[in-house]
């Protein structure tokens, strides 16, 4: 984790304002003013919010809102005085004014950056006071989100002067997210009235109008831990709650990618076994791939390996699963490619809980920056959680009416549940079979909203030529169609190019022997 610079003189006045069109376009959708601070130096790009220009959260539980101002200067500075104040926007008429019916996205549209991995929230609780309906509609979409799942959140108008008024006679929550418009004399007379019935671990967001450099150090002088102007979307929201809250010593996780076929026979499991390789040895990032089809899954075969312990060791008892014993159970099929195998055996009805199966796969997470869970065609509890806890779903479908169907529910169940995540991606597997027509891929795009990352022809030869001899398609074919398909989603999940391939794995071997 990048730690934090302090801040310098750079020879700006403190009340220099920086509202020009190159920090307000669409095209920057998450603008604060230690960005902007940070672009003026020359360190950060335009257009990028993802370099070190806010301060990293310190280990161990931080002084809150109340604490820190409690021992801040209260007297304002020179060029804050009532003089010459920013107009406060105005205020609603009705702080119980409907949220929900305000629609979703009026900030811009969703990024999703390939590894960006935001830690869920713990359990805490949120307030948010806004001035406008459309940024309370904001807050409540974030607070719908997967990993605010944990987290209690209000949303209510009313601005700072609602927040006094309220907390006068309450306690206050974990954290206070507060929209206003007043700068000067004014809000920070009104923030020192805050502190004074805020308790001293509360931490407190503040949603403002200008991105003003002397306005955010003021605020962070006086205990504010972070200072946001719109334009954002709520995974921005959601990013800067994880940064507050999230401990920097916890343990790493990595980004999990779960594939899942549309139906039974579509071949999800081969393209989650050729991206996981080209993932791990074409563009050199250390994967695990978790076969999860406990009584049929193939991956063990696909890798040529037939290890003797597998992931339903783990799934028994997964409180005793450390990194020990992890290190112990996965099997390694490359110089960066590890497999978590299945047991592959019907003597067990293999029925496991939801909880045993997100403790193992969190565990999984910390050893390696992706995870590919390789899901069966079933639909259970575990499943459906599974698929929409990744941070990346891959649909596979082949081109007929039975796919279409199933591919559409679950992209409108993932989007129904994960509303500020990338969209699933679809494969189409199979295209183009001899005597069998295909559905247009206009309609599956139509259908989906999204058009295919990618269309695999149908080569039966090449592919069970693969599955036969235990190898990857880009080894037994660099140069195929196939092979290249499977780098270019690879390298959309990763970011990352892909090398080419080195070498090949020499000879048939047996497919159900265990290697030496």
């Amino acid at each position: 984790m990048t730690q934090p610079r302090p801040y310098e003189d750079d020879g700006f006045d403190a009340g220099d304002e920086f509202l020009g069109d190159d920090f307000s376009t669409p095209s920057d959708p998450f603008l604060d003013a230690a960005t902007v601070e940070a672009r003026l130096r020359g360190e950060v790009a335009a257009g990028t919010f993802d370099e070190p220009v806010q301060p990293a959260p310190q280990p161990g539980p931080a002084p809150g809102f109340g604490a820190k101002l409690a021992a801040a200067n209260r007297v304002a500075p020179d060029f804050l005085s009532e003089a010459d104040p920013t107009p406060a926007r105005t205020q609603p008429e009705a702080r119980g004014q409907e949220l929900s019916a305000v629609s979703p996205g009026l900030y811009g549209e969703v990024d999703a950056d390939a590894g960006d991995v935001i830690q869920p929230v713990p359990r805490i609780s949120i307030e948010a006071f806004c001035e406008r309906p459309e940024t309370g509609a904001l807050i409540h979409n974030a607070g719908a989100d997967r990993r605010l799942a944990r987290a209690h959140v209000n949303v209510e108008l009313g601005g700072l002067a609602g927040a006094i008024e309220r907390f006068h006679d309450e306690s206050t929550p974990n954290l206070l997210i507060i929209e206003t418009g007043m700068r000067g004399a004014q809000l920070f007379a009104q923030l020192d009235e805050l502190a004074s019935v805020c308790d001293g671990d509360t931490r407190i967001i503040i949603i403002g109008a200008a991105n003003d450099i002397g306005l955010y150090r003021e605020l962070m002088r006086r205990g504010v831990s972070e200072y946001l102007v719109p334009p954002m979307t709520p995974l921005h929201l959601i990013r800067t709650i994880s940064g507050l809250f999230v401990d920097p010593d916890a343990p790493f996780a990595g980004r999990s990618i779960a594939f899942i076929g549309a139906k039974g026979g579509v071949g999800s499991s081969t393209i989650a076994h050729n991206i996981a390789w080209c993932m791990g040895e074409l563009q050199h990032m250390e994967t695990v791939l978790v076969d999860l089809d406990l009584s049929f899954g193939t991956a063990g075969l696909d890798f040529n390996q037939d290890p003797a312990q597998t992931i339903s060791q783990a799934l028994a008892d997964p409180d005793r699963l450390d990194d020990a014993l992890l290190d112990r159970l996965l099997v390694k099929c490359g110089e960066r490619l590890s497999l978590f195998s299945a047991p592959a055996t019907l003597e067990s009805d293999w029925d496991f809980g939801p909880e045993a199966f997100e403790t193992v796969l969190e565990k999984v997470r910390r050893q390696a920056p992706y995870v590919a869970l390789d899901l069966p065609h079933a639909w259970s509890p575990w499943v459906r959680r599974t698929l929409l806890s990744a941070e990346q779903v891959v649909v596979t479908v082949t081109p007929d009416l039975a796919c279409l169907r199933n591919a559409k529910n679950l992209f409108d169940l993932v989007r129904q549940n994960r509303p500020n995540d990338e969209p699933p991606k679809v494969i189409v597997n199979m295209a183009g079979c001899p005597k069998k027509p295909d559905i247009p891929l206009k309609d599956f795009s139509d259908a989906l909203g999204t058009a295919p990352a990618l269309v695999l022809p149908f080569e039966p030869a090449l592919f069970g030529a693969a599955a036969n001899n235990g190898q990857m398609i880009a080894e037994v074919d660099a140069k195929s169609k196939a092979a290249d398909g499977f780098m270019h989603v690879a390298s959309q999940l990763t970011g990352r190019s892909s090398a080419p391939v080195r070498q090949q794995r020499s000879g048939l071997k047996s497919l159900f022997g265990r290697k030496g």
